[in-house]
Protein backbone atom coordinates (compact mmCIF):
# COMPACT_ATOMS: atom_id res chain seq x y z
CA UNK A 1 0.00 0.00 0.00
CA UNK A 2 1.07 3.71 -0.70
CA UNK A 3 1.76 5.61 2.24
CA UNK A 4 2.64 8.77 3.53
CA UNK A 5 5.62 7.82 5.94
CA UNK A 6 5.39 11.57 7.59
CA UNK A 7 1.94 11.96 8.01
CA UNK A 8 0.56 8.47 8.47
CA UNK A 9 -2.00 7.50 6.71
CA UNK A 10 -2.36 5.53 3.79
CA UNK A 11 -3.62 6.03 0.00
CA UNK A 12 -6.17 3.40 0.03
CA UNK A 13 -7.60 4.65 3.46
CA UNK A 14 -8.05 7.83 1.91
CA UNK A 15 -10.22 6.65 -0.51
CA UNK A 16 -12.19 4.63 1.44
CA UNK A 17 -12.94 7.21 3.83
CA UNK A 18 -13.96 9.57 0.71
CA UNK A 19 -16.21 6.83 -0.98
CA UNK A 20 -18.05 6.36 2.36
CA UNK A 21 -18.39 10.15 3.00
CA UNK A 22 -19.73 9.92 -0.92
CA UNK A 23 -22.33 7.41 0.12
CA UNK A 24 -23.03 8.81 3.43
CA UNK A 25 -23.97 12.12 1.41
CA UNK A 26 -26.79 10.03 -0.98
CA UNK A 27 -28.39 7.75 1.68
CA UNK A 28 -29.11 11.53 3.90
CA UNK A 29 -26.53 11.23 6.20
CA UNK A 30 -25.67 14.26 8.31
CA UNK A 31 -22.00 15.87 8.00
CA UNK A 32 -21.42 15.97 11.62
CA UNK A 33 -21.83 11.79 12.23
CA UNK A 34 -18.23 11.46 10.20
CA UNK A 35 -16.69 7.90 11.66
CA UNK A 36 -13.34 8.95 11.18
CA UNK A 37 -10.68 10.70 13.75
CA UNK A 38 -7.85 12.43 12.32
CA UNK A 39 -7.52 15.63 10.01
CA UNK A 40 -6.60 14.28 6.78
CA UNK A 41 -9.05 11.08 6.82
CA UNK A 42 -11.56 13.56 8.01
CA UNK A 43 -11.19 15.77 4.94
CA UNK A 44 -11.44 12.86 2.54
CA UNK A 45 -14.76 11.83 4.12
CA UNK A 46 -15.92 15.38 3.93
CA UNK A 47 -15.11 15.83 0.11
CA UNK A 48 -16.77 12.83 -0.09
CA UNK A 49 -19.67 13.88 1.32
CA UNK A 50 -19.56 17.90 -0.49
CA UNK A 51 -19.00 16.17 -4.05
CA UNK A 52 -22.27 13.69 -3.36
CA UNK A 53 -24.54 16.91 -2.50
CA UNK A 54 -23.30 19.15 -5.15
CA UNK A 55 -24.24 15.74 -7.81
CA UNK A 56 -27.54 15.48 -5.55
CA UNK A 57 -28.28 18.89 -6.59
CA UNK A 58 -27.68 19.38 -10.53
CA UNK A 59 -29.49 16.23 -9.75
CA UNK A 60 -32.70 18.17 -9.04
CA UNK A 61 -31.96 21.19 -10.99
CA UNK A 62 -31.74 18.59 -13.95
CA UNK A 63 -35.03 17.35 -13.02
CA UNK A 64 -36.56 20.60 -12.51
CA UNK A 65 -35.85 21.33 -15.86
CA UNK A 66 -36.71 18.75 -17.74
CA UNK A 67 -40.09 18.91 -15.77
CA UNK A 68 -40.67 22.74 -17.17
CA UNK A 69 -40.35 21.29 -20.71
CA UNK A 70 -42.60 18.87 -20.68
Amino acid sequence: MTRDSNLGWEVDTLNKAYRQGYLAATMGMDQARCPYRGDVVIAAWEAGWEDAMVARQEAAADDDLLSRIA
